[in-house]
């Protein structure tokens, strides 16, 4: 069966990103959350909302709490009387999975099998990210959102994780492939994965709170603006490190490489890739540039 069929509502292209919680104008107007000066909600619909578009006055200042401390546990299949194929039950218990599997990773039990089997948690994790992302847009029933209770501290799975893929946590990502020229900057799988946590147990305390569209919602804005671009550079990390095992390719010293190394200034960049095309390109044509 395919997602057409599973998911709510009809996957929209070229619709605006999912709204934030804010409503702050960004004039000296009453405006909504795009900034259009007008007196509507983040849909553009002509009422007076905010970015959460439910017609009631909002704060702005973003979230009001993090999910309290603890195991969390999705509603799956079977239970409470929900259908195994309602969309939001598959895209819990594909979160729900991804956070006891890292979490059951980092303990350090199987140190030779951590990096494939992350792999293949945060490979299943974009496939709900991408159902949520080609899902039109989610609109939480209330205009605040709900207080989770103290933020939990996810700092001892981050450092877990970190002692677990020394050496090979520091990796090299560019941040946004489609500005030019852009210089990558240096991550951290331990980072990239903790943080990734941290945004999907924020809507699954929700989810089990019953709350099903807010962490619909949240799964949606999150996965656009922080845990989707996060799990996709960790993803081409992992995916790096099985592929240099497998095809017998080790990986050569890394000298260092830190999240506070420049790893190379634009200039320098552009530099080498003309060079780089220069001889793919004007070699076969018996061309030579002086160096």
């Amino acid at each position: 069966m395919s997602d057409a069929t599973l998911d709510p509502g009809t996957p929209a292209s070229g619709t605006a990103a999912p709204a934030s919680r804010t409503d702050a104008p960004t004039s000296g107007t009453d405006a909504d959350a795009r900034g259009n000066g007008t007196d509507t909600d983040a849909r553009g619909n002509g009422t007076d909302t905010d970015a959460r578009g439910t017609g009631t006055d909002a704060d702005a200042t973003g979230t009001s709490g993090q999910p309290s401390a603890g195991q969390p546990s999705a509603r799956t299949a079977g239970q409470d009387g929900l259908d195994p194929g309602d969309f939001s039950v598959q895209i819990a218990d594909q979160v729900q999975s991804f956070i006891v599997a890292t979490t059951e990773v980092a303990k350090g039990d199987e140190p030779d099998s951590a990096v494939p089997f992350l792999l293949l948690e945060v490979s299943q994790l974009l496939l709900a990210g991408g159902r949520l992302g080609a899902h039109e847009d989610i609109l939480p029933d209330e205009r605040y959102e709900p207080d989770l209770g103290a933020e939990p501290d996810f700092d001892d799975l981050r450092e877990r994780l970190a002692e677990l893929l020394d050496p090979v946590d520091v990796y090299s990502e560019v941040f946004d492939p489609y500005e030019p020229r852009k210089a990558p900057v240096a991550h951290r799988l331990s980072d990239d994965l903790a943080d990734v946590v941290t945004d999907l147990r924020h809507g699954m305390d929700h989810y089990r709170a019953g709350r099903t569209t807010e962490a619909l919602w949240w799964w949606q804005f999150s996965y656009f603006s922080n845990w989707g671009p996060t799990a996709s550079a960790a993803l081409r990390a992992l995916q790096s490190l099985v592929s240099h095992v497998r095809l017998d390719q080790p990986l050569e010293e890394l000298d260092g490489l830190d999240t506070d190394q420049d790893l190379g200034e634009e200039e320098e960049l552009a530099e080498e890739a003309g060079k780089v095309m220069a001889e793919e390109i004007l070699g076969p044509l018996g061309l030579r540039t002086g160096r």
